[in-house]
């Protein structure tokens, strides 16, 4: 099957019936190019005509209408010859800069400059005349100005594609930083969240179970000042919450990311909740202020491994443990586990996946699960979070 030519374009018919309507119109009224030619008038019309159906491919098949125009031009040389012709041939050989390949781009323009300069010493030797320059400059216009036209218009329009691009890619890449940068932020309200308030509703549906279950009237009250205590606090930790991500709340004062040295005030917190905690204090930490970022996640894993301890473990001492050592701050909780013969809070599995979170957030290492003790099975949360200890100098 023979292979079939591809459709013009619209403007490469627009050029070629133009030329050609234009070069029709210059052998009727007798504008020859040239004279003294062997062909006659008439057969100035095969290479118009040659000219303007290669016109047609001048998009689609730029090379290969510049080789056969190149013979049509030639042979327009023999004849009377039409300046509509000779356009055409320069827009094609503009064409075939532009719509060629890469390479026939950067040959084109060589060639022609080099055929050019070859023709203008060869007259010059021939005829030993200085006209012989003017036929120099007539090739440069016809075959080399427009193959250098042809190369400044495609460095033009691939430096202006490249631009586009690289603004395409400068975009997505915004796009991708924007989505990470709100499933990031998504993720550390979730941590803050569930940290700050999880431990009120744990301490609220403990205590709420054990007056619904208990007939003691002592015990109730007990439970409902319990109840309310950690209902007020839960809703202020909302409310300065929702503060935050409003920033309508009225209170212009950013709240101030809870440290180390408010730890005695959440272990005792707990305490008032139910849980026997005790801090060891020979691992307290006692040197140089630690990076804003260890100590907030420090005290949030606290947090949320004596939450997790008031909703499920079994009735003993909780000890929480944090030591600063060279290039790391360790903070330890262990909690005694078994089964657990009182109310137990539900738990959605989420306080260990922001534990985890917020250490590998920091490149440090995180560890959970049941342990032997001398003082029987217990569950270990244990946290190791890098410290830079030029970070260290800074804070001093």
């Amino acid at each position: 099957m023979a292979p079939t030519l591809p459709r013009p374009q619209r403007v490469d018919v627009q050029i070629a019936v133009g030329s050609l309507l234009c070069g029709l119109a210059l052998w009727a009224l007798g504008l020859e190019s040239q004279s003294d030619r062997p062909l006659g008038t008439h057969w100035a019309l095969v290479p118009l005509l040659v000219l303007a159906g290669l016109e047609l491919l001048r998009s689609s098949r730029p090379q290969f209408a510049l080789v056969v125009a190149t013979f049509a031009l030639v042979a327009d040389q023999f004849t009377a010859g039409n300046l509509a012709s000779i356009l055409m041939f320069t827009d094609i050989m503009y064409a075939a800069v532009v719509y060629g390949t890469p390479a026939a781009a950067r040959r084109i323009p060589i060639t022609t400059g080099l055929i050019t300069v070859a023709l203008t010493i060869a007259f010059l030797a021939w005829w030993q005349d200085p006209q012989a320059v003017l036929l120099g400059v007539a090739t440069a216009i016809v075959a080399f100005t427009p193959a250098a036209t042809g190369v400044l218009v495609r460095n033009h329009r691939e430096a202006t594609a490249a631009a586009k691009l690289r603004a395409e890619q400068t975009a997505l890449l915004a796009e991708m930083d924007r989505v990470q940068a709100v499933s990031a932020e998504r993720a550390r309200m979730a941590r803050e969240l569930h940290d700050m308030v999880a431990g009120h509703l744990s301490a609220i549906a403990i205590h709420s179970t054990a007056a619904l279950s208990l007939d003691d009237p002592a015990t109730s009250r007990d439970a409902l000042a319990v109840i309310r205590e950690n209902s007020v606090e839960g809703l202020a930790e909302m409310r300065r919450l929702i503060g935050i991500l409003r920033d309508q709340s009225g209170d212009l004062e950013p709240a101030a990311a809870p440290t180390l040295e408010g730890l005695t005030a959440l272990l005792d917190g707990f305490r008032t909740n139910g849980l026997d905690v005790a801090l060891d204090d020979a691992r307290t930490p006692a040197g140089p202020k630690l990076p804003a970022p260890v100590e907030l996640a420090a005290y949030r894993i606290v947090q949320e491994s004596l939450t997790n301890a008031l909703k499920h473990a079994s009735p003993g001492t909780v000890t929480v443990a944090i030591e600063q050592l060279p290039h790391a701050l360790t903070v330890r909780v262990s909690s005694p586990y078994g089964d657990r013969s009182g109310p137990r809070a539900p738990g959605s599995g989420a306080g260990l996946v922001g534990m985890r979170e917020r250490t590998e957030l920091l490149g440090g290492a995180f560890e959970s699960g049941p342990e032997s003790s001398p003082d029987g099975k217990v569950w270990n949360v244990c946290a190791t979070l890098p410290v830079d200890p030029a970070d260290e100098g800074a804070k001093e």
